[in-house]
């Protein structure tokens, strides 16, 4: 999503955008990452459910997982923001706005980036730091003035979770939460989406922009078919003509205007395989997520991606079932998951999969 909001907002098209998230467990490495500062070994991370990725943005080590808000602004600093000092002090900014509207006063530490709270931890033996410990973390990539990742900010995050790594390979501080903080004042920790709301509102702030939410533009529907093979469940998968996009994915499509998702399951079910199930055998499988869709994939020629939202389904079919093909597809086959998730390009999609093989191996 990041890539297709910089290419867009490089090429003039779009506009500033920052997108607000939580990842599941997983480790990034910068450029400047030293392989000593990840310090769980492959098995232990698996174990917890950790991924690692290595990222083209700056800095050494850092996690992130559920209850940490991740903030991406893709943002044209030209042309007169072009100073990447004052580009990271301004995302420092909105997170120490953001602290202080939840009662948390954090500042900036000379030669560290990203914000800090002075007494939030015991002052180590020997050490220089009064204390200091890490609310929020930043780490920035700039493309011809164009930026991407940006900032971690802490809020109900499992600290715990960062003994995995050295934080950006800092030995004599450790990391703390809005939660953990407010803890000590008596008082809860705030909602996920309230935070977000306030750091949206202090990136208008600090960046002169009017901040909105941006419209889901085009309603979407995946469905993952599965049928009993010799070796399993299998999973239905075809592969779309090389002018959209040649790769292999389970069925998708377009929810049109005053139509409901489970009929347009049906629809475009009927209309790219021939079946026509019952409506009560197609089963919603509670996922919805949104993402940024590559225009290039629907044969437009402008850059800027269209937000989508997508509602997932799944459907068991007779074992001897094969799909009539339309002419958006030219080849098809039946996988095991295993199979299945490496040759899936996008992760609603592999997501749904799992999530068919759980809810119909029950039914």
């Amino acid at each position: 999503m990041q890539r297709l909001l910089a290419k867009a907002r490089a090429a003039g098209q779009g506009a500033d955008t920052l997108l607000l998230l939580e990842h599941p467990r997983v480790i990034t490495l910068g450029r400047a990452a030293k392989e000593a500062n990840v310090l769980w070994t492959q098995a232990q991370l698996e174990a917890r459910g950790f991924t690692v990725h290595e990222t083209d943005r700056g800095g050494d080590v850092t996690y992130h997982g559920p209850g940490q808000i991740v903030g991406y602004p893709v943002l044209d600093l030209k042309p007169d923001r072009k100073d990447v000092r004052r580009y990271v002090r301004s995302v420092e900014e909105l997170m120490i706005r953001a602290g202080r509207d939840f009662g948390v006063e954090a500042e900036r530490v000379d030669g560290r980036a990203g914000i800090w709270v002075r007494g939030a931890m015991p002052t180590i033996p020997g050490s220089e730091n009064p204390g200091w410990a890490k609310l929020g973390a930043i780490g920035v990539h700039l493309s011809r003035w164009v930026t991407t990742h940006g900032f971690a900010l802490n809020v109900t995050t499992n600290l715990e979770d960062f003994r995995a790594i050295v934080p950006c390979g800092i030995n004599d501080a450790w990391v703390c939460s809005l939660e953990s903080l407010r803890a000590k004042l008596g008082q809860g920790a705030p909602a996920i989406a309230e935070v977000q709301d306030r750091l949206a509102e202090h990136g208008g702030e600090v960046w002169e922009s009017e901040p909105f939410d941006v419209p889901v533009e085009l309603r979407t529907l995946s469905l993952t078919v599965i049928r009993e093979g010799l070796q399993g469940d299998e999973i239905l998968l075809m592969r779309r003509v090389p002018d959209r996009g040649g790769f292999w994915q389970t069925l998708t499509g377009k929810i049109e205007r005053e139509e409901s998702p489970i009929s347009a399951a049906a629809r475009e079910l009927f209309e790219e395989t021939g079946f026509s199930p019952r409506l009560e055998e197609l089963h919603e499988l509670d996922y919805t997520h949104a993402f940024a869709l590559d225009p290039a994939l629907t044969g437009q020629s402008f850059l800027a991606p269209i937000f989508c939202r997508e509602t997932a389904y799944a459907l068991r079919v007779e074992p001897s079932a094969e799909p009539l093909l339309s002419p958006e597809h030219d080849a098809h086959r039946w996988v095991s998951l295993e199979d299945a998730l490496p040759l899936l390009p996008f992760a609603g999609l592999k997501e749904a999969a799992k999530r068919t093989l759980a809810r119909l191996e029950q039914i």
